[in-house]
């Protein structure tokens, strides 16, 4: 599984620069109001859940990711939050004393990407072990109750580019294929200098292996949550 440490101390600066559209991936989690605890996995440094828990206060929650260095910061930026709990944990041997009602992934352990037609997505996981990635989706289904939800993220696809982030600052990323999935090089230059180089090597399923992943580990697919969804919604059984 990758681990993000190089990246940490830029993560924000990248992410907030147009990488991710937080305010509508919010607006997805908050509609589920019937969850009073939710659970996200991959929580990075908290950009997510410091703006959920002020859209829904009331909710309980709780963030995991295995990179400390994203940990450190996340919880100092939700410390006045006492109704939120981080935990540095590996999904594939999640061990929280509690369950939730909601679970989501967005551009953590595993997400969607589209492809040309509606019904085309093809699953991302940061696992490359085919064993581990069904071990992390069993322990999350563990965690879940009863009829509680997963939400794995809808994203593009990934491509080669680059785009000035702040002042002289510009991020890159490059995609090279490899055996069931690809290599993604992260990379990050001020004035020409490089300052933050990082290499994630991803697992990719088709959409019908991934169906077909997640029913052997207790989830029911059910679409996409709303037309041009960023979210999969799936059903513990």
């Amino acid at each position: 599984m990758g681990d993000y440490t190089r990246m940490s101390k830029y993560y924000d600066l990248i992410m907030t620069s147009g990488y991710y559209d937080y305010d509508a991936i919010v607006n997805h989690l908050a509609e589920f109001d019937q969850a009073q605890s939710v659970l996200e996995i991959g929580s990075g440094t908290g950009l997510i859940l410091q703006r959920l828990v002020a859209r829904r206060p009331a909710l309980r929650l709780a963030g995991i990711d295995l990179t400390q260095a994203m940990l450190d910061i996340a919880i100092d930026r939700l410390s006045s939050h006492p109704q939120i709990t981080m935990h540095r944990q590996n999904v594939t041997t999640l061990s929280l004393d509690r369950s939730y009602d909601l679970a989501y992934s967005y551009g953590g352990v595993w997400y969607f990407v589209r492809g040309a037609g509606p019904q085309d997505y093809t699953m991302i996981s940061h696992i490359r072990d085919e064993q581990e990635n069904q071990q992390g989706f069993e322990r999350v289904a563990e965690h879940l109750s009863v009829g509680g939800t997963l939400l794995l993220g809808v994203q593009s696809p990934h491509l080669d580019y680059a785009t000035p982030v702040a002042n002289d600052m510009e991020y890159s990323q490059r995609i090279t294929p490899i055996p069931e999935g690809f290599r993604k090089c992260y990379e990050l230059a001020d004035a020409g200098r490089v300052v933050m180089g990082q290499t994630i090597d991803y697992r990719t399923y088709s959409f019908d292996a991934a169906i077909e992943l997640l029913d052997k580990c207790g989830f029911e697919y059910r679409g996409p949550v709303a037309p041009a969804s960023l979210f999969l919604e799936f059903c513990k059984r």
